[in-house]
């Protein structure tokens, strides 16, 4: 009976025990900020800047082109449940700001992660991208992506001003990452035997091309939804025999049909080109990051220019 006893106290010991544990981890997430993202760059510049400290969610689905996205109801409620909400700016999410507008939550904290950015003028136009758009892919500089995170930094140390020497502190560590993978991008495309660029996806990559000197042609427009014409096409082909160029790059998470169109037509090989507007469900389960994946553009442009080492 005695030993009955025990064992029915150890029990309740430990359920006591695992009781106070679960309040404990309630009580911690309830502390972490609340932060939701469109892009998977502010995504991950936010878990990087927050660690612990925040709960990040991606608006945007694994798998899903960022360009046709469109907010649902939930993702709605989700937007106006959060402390911080950071969207890439008013050319990349359209819809943002009009959302932002009809949200009752007030100490919502809105960040627009293009402030403070010089940003280039859009180089294709149609429907969707008037005259007068902006490129929006304003990440793909590693000095934007600072402004960037600098804009996210300040945003969780308002709404948490206690950790904001931490914010700080780890903001600056992502900076100088970003920094020596910039350093790694200029050493390696300054001994290339090709400075050019062929896209047969949409117009995305313009700062990188602008920040490492290389002339950048892309099949299609700022949207992915932006067709190139045949005579576009034909045009693309000769150019492309004319100067001897030996690989066609492609984009992430849309149909690679336009590249392997101007592959098969010039004899040419293709190479991943991820502008890393979103990941793949895959990619995402095994933790890709904002720096893993642009290491791995590095690696496919060394091949691509045919770069030495």
């Amino acid at each position: 009976m005695k030993k009955m006893l025990f064992i029915f106290g150890i029990i309740a010991v430990i359920a006591v025990a695992i009781v106070a544990l679960t309040t404990y981890k309630q009580n911690t997430n309830t502390n972490k900020i609340s932060v939701v993202t469109t892009l998977f760059p502010l995504y991950d510049f936010t878990k990087n800047i927050g660690q612990d400290n925040v709960e990040v969610s991606l608006l945007l689905p694994p798998g899903v082109e960022s360009h046709s996205f469109e907010p649902k109801p939930g993702d709605i409620v989700k937007i106006s449940e959060a402390d911080v909400f950071v969207y890439t700016g008013r050319f990349m999410e359209p819809w943002a700001e009009d959302i932002v507008k009809g949200i009752a939550n007030k100490k919502l904290i809105v960040v627009d992660a293009s402030n403070g950015i010089n940003m280039i003028p859009g180089v294709f136009h149609d429907a969707d991208e008037p005259a007068g758009s902006l490129d929006p892919h304003i990440w793909l500089d590693f000095d934007n992506a600072k402004i960037m995170v600098d804009n996210i930094t300040k945003s969780l140390s308002e709404k948490n001003p206690s950790n904001a020497q931490y914010y700080q502190q780890t903001a600056d560590e992502y900076k100088s990452a970003l920094s020596k993978l910039d350093n790694e991008y200029k050493i390696a495309l300054s001994k290339c035997q090709s400075k050019e660029i062929v896209y047969g996806g949409h117009y995305a990559f313009g700062y990188l091309a602008r920040r490492y000197g290389i002339e950048y042609i892309a099949a299609q427009g700022l949207s992915p939804d932006a067709e190139p014409t045949a005579q576009d096409l034909v045009r693309l082909v000769e150019q492309i025999k004319a100067k001897n160029i030996q690989y066609i790059f492609y984009e992430e998470l849309t149909s690679p049909k336009i590249a392997e169109t101007l592959s098969k037509e010039t004899n040419t090989k293709m190479l991943l080109l991820n502008a890393a507007h979103n990941l793949t469900k895959e990619d995402f389960e095994n933790k890709a990051t904002f720096l893993s994946i642009m290491k791995d553009n590095l690696e496919s442009l060394k091949i691509g220019l045919q770069c030495t080492e």
